[in-house]
């Protein structure tokens, strides 16, 4: 089996979809190293241990973001060096895949993977370039669904788009299920036994918050003694929170430790996040673990069309696409869910049974090991 070094910006302890996906791949390839970036001042002292509780060699840089300098590279290759590693895994294509033609004569085979923000690059010139360059001078650039391979192929060569392997992140389905201490949740934000709507993402503008909020008059007027259980924090959480003002029905948890999420996830009835396109296909959902967490926590998912978001869901059987521009859709979408209880529970337990059949971390990490060795 080869060793690998994983080169990434996003790890934990920092928190992020990409973080949690690079982390579950290092933890399950069978011999890795991790060079990254150091945590900011907060993520640092929320886990100051967190490195030494790995079962790999994490390998911090003084920089806060990594870059494909001449100095990055060099110390890439002399890690490899030291540690045997015989083949490179970028945490995401851009920009560190960049280093992969400098560090060609030291390591083996190099596979770089993408997630949401390489379909923008594919958009822009310069940026355009930049990943046709890691197309050609990587193995393999990996995709999340059909909707990342039409983007990514646009930008990368022929050759480079004959070698893209799809590798999508998967569902710990023992940590994500039914069960997983909802009740206690609902208890914690008095919820009762009211019908709740739960989602669960960072307050960006993208992930479309703002459009359950808009939508909730509507789904109250219809279930009045729902309740929304917004999880997270981020940069518009204060926005969101003022437009919620006068209202009981709208509940805001604030940071929610990656542990505590199943639970979070286990005190919804159902699961909505509206996601949409924004700045011209730039800021665009790569795919949306979220709706498969859920799926696999039991709960129908109202997902928006952004991007790849649709990968993630079995319309009409477990769950609902809508236009998350608007608040109408994702309003008839709740309402008919949470007045037909026996259809939100066959929706959701089609969804686990195909999280447990195809969205596993034990398949990703095969295909990636796949990819790793020569």
């Amino acid at each position: 089996m080869p060793r690998t070094l994983i080169i990434t910006n996003d790890f934990p302890p920092r928190a992020g979809g990409i973080e949690a996906f690079v982390h579950e791949v290092a933890l399950r390839l069978p011999d890795v190293v991790v060079y990254t970036s150091s945590p900011s001042g907060a993520d640092a002292a929320a886990d100051p241990h967190f490195d030494l509780r790995l079962p790999f060699p994490v390998v911090r840089d003084t920089a806060k973001v990594l870059l494909p300098s001449p100095r990055v590279v060099r110390r890439a290759a002399s890690i490899a060096r030291l540690e045997g590693c015989d083949s490179v895994l970028y945490g995401a294509a851009a920009p560190l895949g960049l280093a992969a033609g400098a560090l060609a004569g030291s390591v083996g085979r190099q596979v770089a993977l993408t997630h949401g923000h390489e379909t923008g690059w594919a958009l822009l010139p310069g940026a355009r370039e930049a990943l046709r360059r890691v197309g050609d001078t990587t193995d393999t650039v990996t995709y999340l669904g059909e909707y990342s391979r039409r983007r990514l192929a646009r930008a990368l060569s022929a050759p480079a788009t004959g070698r893209m392997r799809r590798v999508a992140p998967g569902v710990d389905t023992d940590r994500f299920r039914p069960g997983a201490g909802g009740v206690g949740v609902r208890e914690r934000y008095g919820l009762g036994d009211r019908p709740v709507v739960v989602c669960v993402s960072r307050l960006v503008a993208r992930k479309g918050q703002d459009t359950l909020l808009r939508a909730w008059p509507r789904v109250l007027a219809d279930v009045p003694g729902a309740a929304l259980l917004v999880v997270g924090d981020g940069p518009r959480a204060a926005r969101l929170r003022s437009a919620a003002a006068g209202t009981d029905s709208v509940v805001f948890t604030g940071p929610v430790a990656a542990a505590e999420l199943p639970a979070h996830y286990d005190a919804g009835d159902v699961f909505a996040m509206p996601c949409r396109t924004r700045r011209g296909g730039l800021d665009v959902e790569g795919l949306g673990i979220v709706y498969l967490e859920a799926s696999a926590t039991g709960l129908p998912v109202v997902a928006g069309d952004s991007g790849g978001a649709p990968d993630a869901v079995l319309p009409g059987e477990t769950g609902y696409v809508v236009d998350g521009s608007r608040p109408g859709p994702t309003a008839r979408a709740l309402i008919r869910l949470l007045r037909d209880p026996d259809r939100a529970a066959r929706m959701g337990a089609r969804g686990r049974e195909w999280v447990e059949r195809e969205w596993t971390w034990d398949r990703a990490c095969a295909r990636l090991t796949g990819l790793l060795t020569p």
